[in-house]
């Protein structure tokens, strides 16, 4: 299946990771879906790059994803975007209405409250590196026995603070006056069921932030499901109901899987 009639699907990941969890997506998702992951600055090849903690330095390394959106005006497109993640992909729905873009058939978030709602990670960024390492700690966002001092300390800890900072600065740029408010696209919040940050009650908020219909997800794992087989495969049937709908069908959004709330 070529481009033409595929669904892309941009994706966004959680605080400190390139996009070695969307490797396997096109796979998973099956036919219909092209994923691209977009790579922030400060790890993997980009890891000598400044990272980022501000929206206007987010849009502006974005450049390419918009003018992407621009160039395939008229096909459709969803975006996705994990804790971290999900304040970038709103940011990336809400800049789209701004530049006048063609807007997502799809706005999905997964692991993260809405921005009006406490997140127990964005809100540690500033935290003495022990105290931020014990909060980690206990949301089981940590290897296994790492301390102050070590490889993982060294070179993952700074980008992982970064992009809390940056999770923060995104979620009160959404709350600021200025801002677009609810975007005018359904929206998928999917949720992990054992995970301790975000549970379906706090994804329920994400109905005021859509003028469209809210539609609720659980999937098994804790806050890092991502990395699971049931996301993809669930994003993927989104797509195909997407891509029906833009050839003609009568297909919508929200009959891509199990009832809200489940």
């Amino acid at each position: 299946m070529g481009d033409g009639q595929a669904v892309r699907l941009h994706c966004f990941a959680h605080a400190g990771a390139g996009v070695s969890s969307f490797y396997r997506w096109d796979k998973l998702a099956g036919s219909g879906v092209r994923t691209t992951p977009w790579l922030l600055p400060g790890r993997d090849e980009r890891r000598r790059e400044i990272r980022l903690t501000g929206r206007d330095e987010l849009l502006a390394d974005l450049k390419p994803l918009f003018e992407r959106i621009a160039d395939e005006s008229g096909a459709p497109y969803i975006l996705y975007g994990h804790s971290l993640g999900a304040s970038v992909a709103l940011t990336v729905a809400h800049a789209a209405l701004e530049y006048g873009l063609p807007m997502p058939a799809l706005l999905a978030v997964g692991a993260s409250p809405p921005p009006d709602l406490p997140a127990a990670l964005a809100n540690s960024a500033e935290l003495p590196d022990e105290e931020l390492l014990r909060v980690l700690d206990r949301f089981d966002a940590l290897p296994p026995g790492v301390r102050p001092g070590d490889v993982w300390f060294r070179s993952v800890f700074p980008v992982l603070r970064a992009d809390l900072r940056l999770a923060r600065n995104l979620r009160a740029a959404a709350l600021a006056p200025t801002s677009p408010g609810p975007v005018p696209v359904p929206l998928l919040a999917v949720t992990g069921t054992e995970d301790p940050l975000v549970d379906a009650g706090a994804a329920a908020g994400w109905q005021r932030w859509t003028t469209g219909r809210l539609l609720r997800r659980t999937v098994p794992g804790g806050h890092f499901f991502v990395r699971g087989a049931e996301l993809p495969r669930m994003l993927g049937r989104a797509a195909r109901v997407v891509l029906r709908g833009h050839h003609g069908g009568t297909d919508q959004p929200e009959r891509t899987g199990q009832g809200e709330g489940r």
